[in-house]
């Protein structure tokens, strides 16, 4: 897959219009939203969709209620965009209070308890008394659990639909919801020998604890680079969390420009820079597609308003990634994918690139097919390769 061909929007025909899906984007030929598509049916003024993907589940609601939609990933809010339907960048914790007739939920099981705790506890605080949750998950990812949860939180509640491991479930608010659960979360880590205060919120990855691959990254670009081969230079950093490798880098003294699907995890870098007294630029982006191209740079929060950038495509020094996988998930690869495209467009002749992954993931050959040679640095549990870009001439 070509970077152009991972950015592509492509239309599929709807009633009343049509549904744009890409790679990287939640919620297409997923059972999961299939199935709450197929179950939702209107009731009230006001619907709120917590968990949109690409729109799937509450278009049955389309023009027959008014829809809002929260989104915290960049790739799927660009399909939203496209598609015409109503969204805004924000985490389900944002929701306006006491605002809403009905509430459609595909459980982000896969973001962890405390994300999903919250998102059930906003979505019991954005509902009107007597309001209803179309609530949809797979068994295998915890929905009977959560189902209990939700039932706690709201009243009555029962299950509507079992297909194989897929369960919708339709509730009802009969009591008043609960404040919401802590959401920001603290924590300690020494890095490359340096002390970082990391702060987050529910839903990132390695929440509370930096991940041994991104140790082993920082410690293979240091072997290679050296420490003084990091001040000054140019940095990107493709899926960057809520910070572990562009912390220390930029405490280094390199100029990090860290690239991040998640609104929640860019939220969470954002405040870790500051009670770190570092800076980096942090943008929201779908891989790459937030950096300058042609004079242009896409703001972060409001896609669709455009501020000065540079007026050539934007190339770094180093690029460093420890991109986002699932086996046997064919979006998830899709995306890691595409990291290493952009590494390979990003790249200044002379610049290094440094991955690092699980052993059984076979990046080799792409690595061998757009940068001609790789180098794999250390194994520990995880890898770290390297690839360098040609100088022209």
């Amino acid at each position: 897959m070509t970077l152009a061909e991972y950015h592509r929007l492509t239309p599929l025909p709807r009633p009343g219009g049509v549904l744009y899906v890409k790679p990287g984007a939640r919620g297409y030929r997923d059972p999961v939203y299939e199935a709450l598509q197929a179950a939702v049916i209107p009731f009230g003024q006001r619907a709120l969709d917590l968990n949109p993907g690409v729109g799937l589940a509450s278009l049955p609601l389309e023009g027959r209620m008014e829809v809002e939609r929260l989104e915290t990933s960049r790739a799927a809010f660009r399909c939203l965009q496209a598609s015409g339907l109503k969204a805004r960048l924000a985490p389900p914790w944002e929701a306006e209070e006491n605002a809403y007739d009905l509430v459609v939920l595909a459980l982000p099981a896969g973001r962890g308890t405390a994300y999903v705790q919250a998102t059930l506890a906003a979505a019991a605080r954005a509902l009107r008394m007597g309001g209803r949750v179309y609530l949809a998950g797979d068994k295998n990812r915890g929905f009977e659990r959560y189902f209990k949860e939700a039932q706690a939180l709201l009243g009555y509640g029962v299950v509507l639909k079992r297909q194989g491991p897929v369960r919708v479930a339709l509730l009802e608010k009969e009591r008043e919801a609960p404040p919401l659960p802590s959401l920001w979360h603290r924590f300690q880590a020494r890095l490359l020998g340096e002390a970082f205060t990391f702060l987050h919120l529910p839903g990132v990855f390695s929440a509370g604890k930096v991940d041994k691959a991104s140790v082993l990254l920082l410690e293979g670009l240091v072997g290679e680079v050296g420490r003084e081969g990091v001040r000054g230079k140019r940095i990107l950093d493709l899926g960057a969390g809520y910070g572990a490798l562009t912390l220390p880098l930029a405490r280094l003294g390199g100029e990090v420009t860290a690239l991040e699907d998640d609104l929640v995890s860019v939220l969470s870098l954002e405040r870790s820079l500051k009670e770190n007294h570092l800076a980096a630029r942090v943008l929201h982006s779908d891989v790459d597609d937030a950096l300058a191209e042609g004079g242009e740079e896409w703001s972060s929060r409001s896609v669709g308003h455009k501020v000065p950038g540079l007026t050539d495509r934007e190339v770094f020094d180093i690029i460093v990634t420890n991109p986002p996988f699932h086996v046997g998930g064919a979006v998830i690869l899709d995306v890691a994918q595409a990291f290493v495209e952009a590494a390979a467009a990003r790249l200044k002749p002379g610049g290094g690139f440094f991955l690092v992954a699980n052993p059984f993931l076979k990046y080799e050959p792409l690595l061998e097919e757009r940068f001609g040679a790789f180098r794999t640095l250390l194994v520990r549990e995880y890898k770290v390769l390297f690839a360098e870009k040609a100088n022209r001439g």
